[in-house]
């Protein structure tokens, strides 16, 4: 009975651990930002008499116009708003958002770092970061997905080795990922390369650039879903263990 109870409750974990991580890893909400600009006098030369080149953000005056980002791990996508609109942030999610959006693969492309922001061993620095993330990411979700088909061949045939290894994967699944969240985290908020693309858009394109940053569903769904990878992960262990010791 109670060897019942636990494999429910294992379970029913595992499959909310599998649909939170896919809901995290298949959304591309993981960062919401959004960058709003004053006008600068004339439409070719920022603060300074810098001239600004092709590719960077010039608002033209009157408009109160601001740009959106949201990204994941497939895409980073980005396309205009309006500033004086009560539901700003609402507009970033799928439902309301134009059909101009550009997107770009954000595989090895972290926000806000580019070519022109910052120097070459910087943005080498993050593409070599990101690709770890990238990397953890993708182990993290393949190891819930193979240790979730590993339980369901486990079920039929009271294996316990195949319950020991599906637990071990919900277990690695949950590590690599809680190490893909403390990355991001660390990425946004400790690290500098949000600072120097804020300093560089000042310096280059207007004095009062303003960069918002957000965590989106995506990064939220994370933590849930390692919350109960773990916890499927130990129960499966337990239950591989509890059927070695009394059915073997």
């Amino acid at each position: 009975m109670k060897l019942s109870v636990a494999l429910f409750f294992a379970g029913l974990f595992g499959a909310l651990a599998t649909v939170f991580i896919l809901l995290s890893f298949g959304t591309d909400y993981w960062l919401l930002a959004s960058e709003s600009c004053h006008p600068n006098p004339d439409g070719s030369v920022g603060p300074g008499g810098v001239t600004i080149e092709r590719g960077d953000m010039v608002m033209q005056e009157g408009t109160g116009d601001i740009t959106l980002y949201h990204e994941g791990f497939f895409w980073r996508c980005s396309f205009g708003g309006n500033a004086g609109d009560d539901n700003l942030m609402w507009n970033l999610w799928f439902t309301n958002q134009p059909h101009s959006k550009v997107c770009m693969h954000a595989y090895l492309f972290p926000f806000p770092v580019s070519h022109q922001t910052h120097n070459a061993t910087e943005y080498d620095t993050a593409i070599i970061y990101r690709g770890f993330w990238s990397i953890f990411m993708l182990i993290g979700v393949a190891a819930v997905v193979l240790g979730g088909f590993f339980i369901i061949c486990a079920a039929p045939f009271a294996s316990h080795r195949l319950y020991k290894a599906g637990g071990g994967l919900f277990l690695a699944s949950g590590l690599f990922l809680l190490c893909v969240v403390v990355m991001y985290v660390l990425w946004v908020q400790v690290l500098d390369v949000v600072n120097v693309y804020v300093e560089h858009q000042r310096a280059t394109v207007c004095r009062d650039f303003q960069l918002s940053l957000n965590y989106g569903l995506s990064f939220m769904f994370a933590p849930i879903g390692i919350f109960f990878c773990l916890l499927a992960g130990l129960l499966f262990l337990l239950i591989g263990r509890t059927i070695q010791i009394h059915y073997h």
